[in-house]
């Protein structure tokens, strides 16, 4: 019995020390806080509107989609006004039958590999591209600060502007383009009005865009990685590929992350190009989702906003699976993200 009562008396003293241990725990964490908030206040102040306006602006459309894709809203059926007349809404909510008929219909499925097609072309070529142009304009070569500013242009250029530009050159009478094949004797070829050519002329477009950030931010990286690397590499022999390999490309590495990543989010949602170049033709052989989701909502008769909104949620869920799918590569990596 002694030992018994001994060894509840020890368990009763470690459970007590661990709850004072918590309890120090909580209370240090509160302390913190507060010491936070009473010596940054000044902070937190001025970005509490910034924070409000951006989770007024981004947070309620994105619960009204989500609520939408719930529903079987569409322009018949929504609230709407007709003079002095208000007519009120009749949707019905359907739950998850929206997302069943787009994940199981063929529209979304073959959007999405076009979709995915056209976003890990645009990012690899754009990436390599802007490797090698980065790689040129960090060595000392006559007119470098001359190139890096044409090189730069399309990035300082508004995007609508360029791809109005792009498909002045692309029209298929009065193209320069064609002009150019005509004077070698080529047959005019229709960019945009073949579904093969329209492809790999959005995706032409979109990396034009594309690659002055690229070379602008792998650039900045080059610059940082010591040049006594090299010159000790050098010495020992190593060639340039191995220098490239084994100094550049890890030295590189965490630039490459951002900068992929960022390009890839940007160019699954690049609107403009496809909008503007082909508004998803010929036919819908061009069509991304984003544009797809578009035209559910302004284009097609009855307005299909539950559609629309299906697939807007669709995107951001992928595009978050993507995200952390890449973070957690990155971190098996030993990259810290």
């Amino acid at each position: 019995m002694a030992v018994d009562t001994s060894s509840q008396s020890v368990a009763k003293a470690a459970g007590d020390n661990v709850a004072r241990g918590r309890s120090r725990g909580t209370g240090t964490s509160r302390r913190k806080a507060r010491g936070s908030l009473s010596t940054h206040w000044y902070a937190w102040a001025m970005i509490a509107p910034v924070t409000v306006v951006i989770a007024v602006i981004i947070g309620y459309p994105l619960i009204r989609g989500v609520y939408l894709s719930l529903t079987d809203a569409n322009e018949r059926n929504v609230a709407r006004s007709i003079g002095v007349n208000h007519i009120p809404a009749t949707y019905e909510f359907v739950g998850l039958d929206n997302y069943a008929d787009a994940l199981s219909g063929n529209q979304f499925l073959g959007t999405l590999g076009w979709t995915m097609l056209w976003t890990v072309s645009c990012v690899s070529v754009t990436f390599a591209l802007g490797l090698a142009l980065a790689n040129i304009l960090n060595r000392r070569i006559v007119g470098r600060s001359l190139y890096r500013m044409l090189l730069i242009l399309p990035w300082a250029v508004p995007g609508f502007v360029s791809v109005f530009a792009w498909r002045f050159l692309y029209d298929e009478r009065r193209g320069i383009l064609n002009q150019v094949l005509a004077g070698g004797g080529i047959d005019a070829v229709p960019w945009l009005n073949d579904p093969t050519w329209a492809k790999f002329s959005v995706i032409a477009v979109n990396v034009w865009l594309g690659v002055p950030f690229m070379m602008v931010a792998l650039l900045g990286g080059l610059q940082s990685i010591p040049g006594e690397l090299y010159e000790a590499a050098e010495m020992d022999g190593a060639s340039a590929w191995q220098r490239f390999r084994h100094i550049t490309m890890p030295g590189l590495r965490s630039v490459s992350t951002t900068v992929i990543l960022l390009s890839t989010i940007w160019t699954f949602n690049m609107f403009p190009v496809i909008f503007l170049l082909t508004r998803g033709g010929p036919g819908e052989a061009t069509q991304i989702l984003v544009t797809q989701a578009y035209k559910f909502s302004f284009e097609i008769s009855p307005r299909d906003f539950a559609q629309s909104s299906t697939w807007g949620v669709l995107i951001l869920v992928l595009l978050m699976v993507f995200a952390a799918v890449y973070r957690r590569v990155l971190r098996k990596q030993g990259e810290v993200w």
